[in-house]
């Protein structure tokens, strides 16, 4: 989950779309719309670019890790890089045909043209954004992290192993309902009226460990408290899991082009190994079963 100022977190909402002929339009009151396409419908000569013969993708700067990496989009380097670089090569374009642009986090989901063909961004797929912009289906399914300070030598294999330890969590999220439905500590939670009183609950030693997603808690540990490190991460099963999405101006027929590319990804566990590669073991954040 990503705030708009950065000020607790990378978040953002993504939903998904329309089909115009062979890549059209199509009426659809669900938040995300898979479109029927055909390799000829989306052959690289026939797509709705911003420019012919370039796909033009947007981010905001600074790009941060692990998302990115040495805030340069263009190396291929990070989860949201490698990504989109996936995307580009399912639709057919070389790495040289990719051209990266900055827009602004608040400003990629506003109403209106867009000066991109799509936007990637740790921007969560959400039906009040949908109304105005294209989301591809989600790439990503926001895993939940365990945040704990490094002086307090905690350790953890498992999600059994936290059961002990004192939680704490932001009241109405999927980590507190993670913490009670799966993780199910012997002590009753705390819980916490937003991020910024947990981060300092966790300072003061009120409670062992924080648990938020994962993208807020590479930026807690990364920007905003010393000395803090994720202890693991693991997948909600419960609760409404949120998830990121490319995202497309409203109606873009290059969205269910998009959608296709993902789904070969999925399907040849493309995503699967990237986000293996960039969300855990490059940056050192063990899966915790």
């Amino acid at each position: 989950m990503r705030l708009p100022l950065r000020t607790t977190a990378l978040l953002a909402l993504p939903l998904a779309l329309v089909v115009a002929t062979g890549c059209s339009p199509k009426d659809d009151k669900t938040a995300t719309t898979k479109g029927d396409t055909t390799d000829t419908a989306c052959d690289v000569a026939k797509l709705p670019l911003l420019t012919k013969g370039k796909l033009t993708v947007a981010t905001d700067s600074p790009a941060y890790e692990p998302w990115f990496v040495d805030n340069d989009p263009s190396n291929g380097k990070g989860f949201e890089s490698a990504v989109a670089y996936a995307v580009a090569d399912k639709l057919g374009f070389d790495k040289s045909n990719v051209v990266w642009t900055k827009v602004p986090f608040n400003n990629s989901y506003a109403p209106g043209p867009k000066k991109f063909d799509f936007d990637i961004n740790q921007i969560s797929i959400t039906p009040e954004r949908a109304k105005v912009v294209d989301f591809s289906d989600g790439y990503y399914s926001a895993a939940q992290a365990v945040i704990v300070l490094d002086k307090d030598n905690v350790e953890a294999g498992s999600l059994d192993d936290l059961k002990d330890l004192k939680l704490g969590a932001q009241t109405g999220t999927t980590s507190l309902t993670a913490i009670r439905e799966q993780i199910k500590p012997t002590q009753d939670p705390v819980v916490f009226t937003n991020t910024n009183v947990a981060k300092q609950a966790l300072l003061n030693g009120q409670v062992d460990a924080i648990v938020a997603d994962l993208p807020t808690a590479f930026y807690i540990t990364a920007a905003e408290i010393e000395g803090s490190s994720i202890l693991g991460q693991f997948q909600p099963t419960t609760g409404t899991q949120e998830e990121f999405g490319l995202l497309l101006q409203k109606g873009s027929a290059l969205t269910p082009c998009v959608n296709e590319a993902l789904g070969k990804m999925k399907d040849d566990g493309t995503l699967a190994d990237l986000e293996k590669q960039w969300l855990s073991e490059t940056v050192s954040v063990p899966v915790l079963q």
